[in-house]
């Protein structure tokens, strides 16, 4: 019997699906953030590999019985930084073929629909469609530099700039004195922090502006309106570029701004239905790792094709 691994590396974490060659799902597992432009390639790959012997053990199963790897790891667009991390993984899994990939595609596969959207919000952010298998269009999805608007790095940059000027205007501001509380530290050491370690520090004040704006605090809660403007936006360029505005299409939505701020989801769920009544929203409706194992699955018997995103 062969196996195959379905990893799913992102910013926070990293989730890994076992299955056999007949798509049977032998174990679950989970590791820390693989994110190639966070954490780099050597970090990334480690992550992969502690996920996929974690599913390994759980199993019973040895790392040379996997045949197929195919991982989908964000921030992994670029060809070089792929064949890196495969360089670095495949020793872990030595009689495994491998494909490494940007986790995009393999998230709109999740979606199991075409025409289908799939919008991505969690560290980063990034939308993407298809009309058909090859067929795509994307917005956003750019890295914390050039920026990911609606993701919790976005957000969390929103809420420092905002707090940084009512420091300077000695105003009272409630997410100032929370960030500080979790931060446990003064503002110009919070600062110095957040200009250090951006990719580290953002993403984690997007957890107090959503609860702040569950709590009625109005500058929380022009801060997640904006967040889901930002992703509406993204959904308009793909949609157009798809020419989808009359037609009925699947939009799947995923990550952990989502999962993190009902308000947000909400809002969201409001624009797009008024811009686009004819799509049906909802979540993933399988993990990305899942996907990931099955398609890795029919690699086994065929081709594998993933569009490039």
């Amino acid at each position: 019997m062969r196996y195959v691994l379905g990893l799913d590396g992102g910013g926070t974490k990293t989730e890994c699906v076992l299955m056999d060659e007949t798509g049977a799902m032998l174990a679950r597992s989970r590791s820390g953030a693989s994110n190639a432009v966070n954490v780099g390639a050597k970090t990334s790959a480690a992550a992969l590999a502690e996920a996929g012997m974690q599913a390994l053990r759980s199993a019973e199963k040895q790392p040379a019985s996997v045949a197929f790897v195919l991982a989908g790891i964000s921030g992994a667009g670029e060809p070089t930084v792929q064949m890196e991390i495969k360089s670095l993984l495949q020793p872990s899994f030595p009689n495994a073929s491998m494909v490494i990939t940007s986790d995009l595609p393999l998230t709109l596969a999740a979606t199991g629909e075409i025409p289908g959207v799939v919008v991505i919000a969690g560290t980063g952010s990034a939308v993407l469609g298809r009309t058909a298998l090859l067929k795509l269009a994307r917005a956003g999805g750019f890295g914390p530099i050039i920026g990911d608007p609606g993701s919790a790095s976005d957000i969390g940059r929103e809420a420092v700039g905002r707090c940084f000027q009512k420091f300077l205007n000695k105003e009272k501001f409630p997410l100032t004195d929370e960030i500080l509380h979790t931060f446990d530290c003064t503002w110009p050491e919070f600062v110095d922090l957040a200009r250090e370690q951006p990719t580290v520090v953002f993403p984690k004040i997007f957890p107090l502006v959503a609860k702040a704006a569950e709590s009625g605090d109005m500058a929380a809660r022009a801060i997640l309106s904006m967040a889901a403007f930002s992703l509406l936006d993204q959904v308009q360029e793909v949609v157009r570029q798809l020419r989808l505005q009359n037609t009925s299409f699947f939009l799947a939505k995923t990550g952990g701004v989502f999962d993190g701020s009902p308000l947000l989801n909400q809002n969201f769920d409001a624009l797009v239905g008024r811009l686009f009544p004819k799509a049906r929203i909802g979540p993933l409706p399988r993990p990305v790792a899942e996907s990931a194992a099955l398609l890795a699955c029919d690699a086994l018997t065929g081709s594998l094709q993933i569009p490039e995103s």
